[in-house]
């Protein structure tokens, strides 16, 4: 590795995403513009912006990791990151879109006309995505630390920093363009070392085993089937509870715009994946000594110097290492508009102002946590924020769009439900481990918290004296009715 290379790379990353910012300041005026971009994004333009955004650390460095580490059970990571994409085509695209709201927490008002259930999906919100930031900025410290010995804090604070300004300074409309950007260029950033170490590999001295590169502990043989099931129960819901991805579809003309900004989304990521999951599967032949929870995330940032040692193999390097910060940039910047969208209006004035104010604090909380702790596995971080995402958000965000009987204090109660019981699953295998029996549902809750959460939401709103809106068939209405062509 060359630190020159390296460095050079993450700044014209930074002068890139700076200049274009720029350019999506000068467009950037109305509320409307910060919020949702007028709802002016085309599915082309609006899909390389989600794909940007959705595709974060966890899977530029962490999907290639776990394929390493796991072998065939890390392909489930991208397929379900993936197919979450179809469930927000069928369920949930259009209907947000013509729900007219600018975040999670205005459409659960509408929907349930409730200032109550507002304030939890707002907490639901935030929790979820300040759980998700901090992944970026771990992310940004272990790629610092790997190529150029710096300390860890510094790409941390680097990211937050960035982040913050270039949401204050020109919201949804700015971060638009960036993310657009950022995406072609991390696609960029892999597939070319890719091809390069796949070419240099081929005919090679390198003997490729199948049986070395996945062992029977490694294929669908070593499946636990209650994990394997629990992980696409968060992969797939979780998509549909993340509000970063939820917020996007808001800034479509259209309901039908939205649609084909979703299939636009899925070919897009899918493509990725590809990619850095091909990356994963060349680790197993090149770099099999780097297998080990905590390194793995590091080998697409070392297998170009390992296959191609000199010059050439410090500028793949160099590459990789601007398009991880781009994809730390895309989702934090993501993430932080969505999070100020929240914040500005529940707790401040929706104002352009407060926006930006709200996008500082938003940036500041999780740099705090990423600060205090030590990075996990960065593919495990992200997958653990789906559970949470699909356990609190998802049960109501497919009731409200789907079932009119639903009522303000059922969505309360799921939500809580949902996330509590999430999290105390977790917190108690964190400091107990495995408990017998117990152990897998523990460490991989998706699978009977989704239930629990959509059981108690059902089960208290058919309780609920009070019943659903006056209102909500209307409502229904409005989000199930196409618009004209």
């Amino acid at each position: 590795m060359n630190p020159v290379f390296d460095l050079l790379g993450i700044a014209l990353v930074v002068v890139a995403t700076l200049l274009i910012g720029v350019y999506g300041l000068r467009v950037s005026r109305t509320t409307g513009d910060f919020f949702v971009a007028s709802r002016t994004v085309r599915p082309v333009w609006n899909a390389s912006a989600i794909s940007g955004e959705y595709l974060s650390a966890g899977t530029f460095l962490g999907l290639s990791g776990l394929v390493l580490l796991e072998g065939a059970r890390g392909f489930w990571f991208p397929i379900g990151y993936a197919a979450g994409y179809l469930l927000v085509l069928v369920f949930v695209a259009a209907p947000l879109r013509r729900s007219g709201a600018y975040t999670i927490p205005d459409f659960i008002e509408a929907r349930l006309e409730s200032v109550k259930a507002r304030r939890v999906t707002s907490v639901a919100v935030l929790v979820i995505g300040w759980l998700y930031i901090v992944p970026q900025l771990h992310g940004a410290g272990i790629t610092l630390t790997v190529v150029a010995g710096l300390p860890q804090w510094i790409g941390e604070a680097a990211i937050a920093v960035l982040v913050a300004a270039s949401v204050a300074a020109g919201g949804m409309r700015a971060i638009t363009y960036v993310q657009a950007f950022q995406y072609w260029l991390k696609l960029f950033a892999l597939l070319v070392p890719l091809f390069c170490i796949a070419f240099a590999l081929t005919g090679g001295p390198h003997e490729i085993d199948p049986v070395a590169i996945f062992p029977a502990s490694a294929g669908p043989a070593g499946f636990d089937a209650y994990e394997t099931a629990s992980l696409m129960v968060a992969l797939l819901l979780g998509t549909m509870g993340l509000p970063h991805v939820l917020v996007r579809f808001y800034t479509s003309p259209t309901g039908v715009s939205a649609r084909h900004t979703t299939v636009l989304v899925i070919v897009m990521v899918s493509a990725f994946y590809a990619v850095s999951s091909g990356m994963g599967l060349l680790a197993r032949i090149v770099a099999p000594d780097l297998a080990a929870p905590g390194v793995a995330d590091t080998v697409a940032l070392v297998l170009p110097s390992r296959v191609f040692p000199g010059l050439f193999g410090e500028l793949l390097t160099a590459l990789i290492v601007a398009g991880a910060f781009a994809a730390f940039l895309a989702t934090s910047a993501g993430l932080v508009v969505s999070l100020a969208g929240v914040v500005s209006q529940d707790v401040f004035s929706g104002s352009v102002r407060s926006f930006r104010l709200s996008a500082v604090l938003c940036t500041a909380v999780p740099l705090v946590v990423a600060l205090l702790t030590a990075p996990e596995g960065l593919g495990s971080s992200v997958g653990m924020v789906f559970v949470f995402a699909a356990s609190m958000l998802s049960p109501v965000v497919l009731l409200g769009v789907w079932w009119r009987g639903l009522t303000a204090r059922g969505a309360v109660a799921g939500m809580i439900t949902g996330g509590a019981s999430c999290a105390l699953s977790l917190l108690v295998h964190t400091a107990v481990g495995g408990i017998g029996a117990a152990a897998p549902f523990l460490a991989h809750p998706a699978a009977w918290t989704v239930p629990l959460a959509t059981a108690v939401t059902v089960g208290v709103s058919f309780m609920d004296t009070r019943g659903a809106p006056l209102r909500a068939e209307r409502y229904l209405g409005r989000l199930h009715t196409p618009e004209r062509a």
